[in-house]
């Protein structure tokens, strides 16, 4: 039995009953509720350690580290996340209630797997590399936005459907 919601059937809000009960049900919801602010945490602690780099010339080494961990915990949120949204929706990318914060997902991704290879190639120097991760992390802040956006959205549309008489 398909999971996947029909283009001409998607719902006015973001969750069909039946998408929002598999929300509800899988285990990769909880998941990605702890990747999330683990992932926003990981992020701030880089950009402190990224700014003390570009400001201070200290700190290269643990700034670099900083960013391959913060890029491993982006691909894990995003492989996770694509799991959830096979689960949910029954594909997993560019489901029509996810497909734009999916498009510039791609766009956060492509930029930390470039600050990876012009790291590991030796492509740029350090403040080039750090330039990179700052471009990486200001995508991942309106990607997050977004995302967060879409939570309130869902919040809202559980909250105006829970109000409604049956």
């Amino acid at each position: 039995m398909s999971t996947r919601t029909p283009a001409n059937r998607i719902p006015a809000g973001l969750y069909t009953p039946a998408e929002r009960a598999r929300r509800d049900a899988t285990i990769w919801t909880p998941v990605q509720g702890v990747l999330a602010p683990l992932q926003f945490v990981v992020f701030l602690v880089s950009l402190t350690l990224v700014f003390r780099y570009l400001w201070t010339g200290d700190g290269y080494v643990v700034a670099t580290w900083s960013i391959v961990i913060k890029t491993g915990v982006l691909y894990l949120i995003m492989v996770t996340g694509a799991i959830w949204e096979k689960v949910v929706f029954g594909q997993y990318l560019l489901a029509p209630a996810f497909f734009w914060e999916d498009v510039f997902s791609f766009l956060v991704i492509g930029l930390h797997t470039a600050y990876l290879w012009a790291l590991f190639t030796a492509a740029l120097t350090p403040p080039m590399l750090m330039t990179l991760a700052l471009a990486a992390y200001a995508a991942y802040v309106i990607n997050a936005v977004q995302f967060v956006l879409k939570l309130r959205a869902a919040r809202l549309q559980a909250a105006h459907t829970q109000e409604a008489p049956a």
